[in-house]
């Protein structure tokens, strides 16, 4: 059960940045070449992995959760403690990486010229 929500979270993950579209004033900027420029821009941000960040959250998670449950109980709650820091690892590394690729991009295509309003 564990292994399908992580895989979920890092699904979400994935999927922002192939969608995501910075708010930029496009008084006088030529559409076809901001089209260009945001897919370059969207294949840079590609190079990060939500994925992996949230694995390595999940990782990191499961261990201090497990830390914490053996200190203040026994082996099950060592077991429900990695589970559940588990899983709050994996949510904010793969929020972690998603915010990476939009900053990406944001970044990308003000040095681009567009003025990135949001």
């Amino acid at each position: 059960m564990n292994k399908i929500i992580l895989i979920a979270l890092a699904s979400l993950a994935l999927a922002g940045c192939a969608s995501y579209r910075p708010v930029v004033d496009t008084k006088g900027v030529d559409m076809n070449k901001y089209q260009v420029d945001l897919g370059e821009c969207q294949q840079y941000a590609g190079q990060v992995d939500p994925g992996e960040h949230a694995a390595v959250g999940a990782a990191a998670g499961a261990v201090l959760g497990a830390a914490i449950g053996a200190i203040f109980g026994n082996r099950q709650t060592a077991g429900q403690g990695a589970a559940a820091y588990g899983l709050l690892g994996a949510a904010g590394g793969g929020a972690e990486g998603a915010t990476s690729q939009r900053d990406i991009i944001k970044r990308c295509m003000a040095g681009r010229g567009y003025r990135v309003l949001y």
